[in-house]
């Protein structure tokens, strides 16, 4: 599964990586692998943790309310995804990282400024669901890993 329309084929980089003693060492294919599996974990965790939210503000608060924190959410889950795809090229056709996503939340936050039925506050919020996704996910290493 990747992430663009582009193949990830291993190439040797120097004559040595071709060399005999250097067939232990782990390819590509199996970082990429894991990053993609690390991808696919964090957006599973961002999603279920989206409906929880959602479906909890809903009850406590209101479904217009609801309804702004789901639109920030699913901003939040396009910035992951743009995220992903911008760390996938990173090393092969980029040597840093855009800093174009976070258009996406600007252009979020003043469409709901300018707008009278959106509200910032649960939209910002529903943006940084991924950010919780993060944090759950670390506390979750550092507790597998003891």
């Amino acid at each position: 599964m990747s992430l663009s329309e582009d193949s990830i084929d291993p190439t040797p980089t120097t004559q040595q990586d071709t060399q005999t003693g250097f067939d232990d060492t782990e390819p590509v294919d199996s970082s990429m692998q894991e990053f993609y599996q690390l991808y696919q974990e964090l957006l599973v965790i961002t999603l279920a943790l989206t409906g929880v939210v959602f479906i909890s503000v809903w009850i406590a608060y209101s479904l217009n309310i609801a309804l702004n924190y789901l639109l920030g959410a699913c901003a939040g889950v396009l910035y992951l995804r743009m995220l992903a795809k911008d760390v996938e090229r990173l090393g092969r056709e980029k040597q840093s990282l855009s800093k174009t996503r976070l258009a996406l939340l600007v252009a979020l936050i003043l469409l709901a400024s300018r707008w009278n039925q959106l509200q910032i506050l649960p939209i910002f919020l529903g943006f940084l669901t991924y950010k919780a996704t993060l944090i759950i996910y670390v506390i979750r290493m550092a507790v597998v890993s003891d």
